[in-house]
């Protein structure tokens, strides 16, 4: 057993999902398709009498990362940085469960699997009502395209076989917790059929097309995202919203060619690690 182990796990921006609830949170989650991204999460846990959790050195409280923790049956500090904002679409929260399932399970000896680690971390973010997608996302890395919900034990996934550059530019939070809590009829319709197209075509501007339609007919988007949008697509570019969140990402040099000073980072090609 050591004293501290660090975990890097990468950021996630969903472009389009249906809602599959379940009340077995290990079996509830998301069908869609996102990017991960080389910016990221890194996640240090250290023994400790009591459990604290430290985001870009403010003490916050993560409901998923202290579930997380309650379920190992272990206390901890947790001390994070984050290259991304919280409460923006890019899966900090489900970063923080993961990469605190990885590190505790090295710093405290429970000799779990990754499977086993990745359906923790994702029970704790559905039962928080954070996310339902992001952990077994950024577990798996590159473009995943998840075909069905759930942890490792029940969903199915592919990808996307592609790299890119990406851009992203956030304008504010939306509450993942609000939209999820309300009616999702509408915003699961679109999310089939977005993911309908992607199967059919796995392409990066198939992912593009079908999360800008997503966004649309889920009516999700912010008027300070569908002008955004517009301007990439003007200077030909492709873009879409960032789910959830007011941050708009797009491929290439799409957002810099519209007049944007964008952050800057890639498709991650791997899923969280230990360092």
């Amino acid at each position: 057993m050591r004293e501290e182990a660090t975990a890097f796990v990468p950021g996630h921006v969903t472009g389009f999902f249906s809602a599959h609830p379940d009340d077995d949170p290990t079996k509830a989650g998301s069908r869609g398709a996102g990017l991960t991204l080389t910016d990221g999460v890194e996640v240090t846990v250290e023994r400790a009498a009591e459990t604290t959790v430290f985001l870009d050195d403010v003490e916050i409280e993560i409901e998923p990362v202290e579930t997380v923790l309650e379920t190992l049956d272990v206390s901890a500090r947790i001390d994070a940085t984050s290259e991304l904002p919280i409460g923006s679409g890019f899966g900090v929260s489900g970063a923080m469960a993961l990469g605190t399932a990885l590190a505790a399970n090295r710093v405290f000896g429970c000799k779990l699997s990754m499977n086993e680690l990745v359906t923790i971390a994702h029970g704790a973010e559905v039962q928080a009502g954070t996310g339902l997608g992001d952990v077994v996302a950024q577990a798996h890395g590159g473009v995943p395209i998840r075909l069905e919900p759930g942890g490792p034990h029940d969903n199915k996934l592919d990808a996307v076989p592609a790299r890119a550059r990406v851009e992203y530019v956030t304008f504010g939070e939306l509450s993942t917790a609000d939209v999820l809590s309300g009616d999702t009829e509408q915003l699961t319709a679109a999310g089939q059929e977005a993911l309908s197209r992607v199967v059919e075509e796995p392409t990066l501007l198939s992912f593009m097309y079908a999360s800008r339609l997503f966004a649309r007919d889920a009516e999700l988007l912010t008027d300070r995202v569908r002008e955004t949008i517009a301007e990439v697509s003007d200077a030909d570019g492709q873009a879409s919203m960032a789910m959830l969140g007011e941050t708009v990402f797009a491929l290439g040099t799409g957002l810099s060619d519209a007049g944007y000073e964008p952050s800057v980072c890639a498709t991650h090609p791997a899923g969280a690690v230990l360092k």
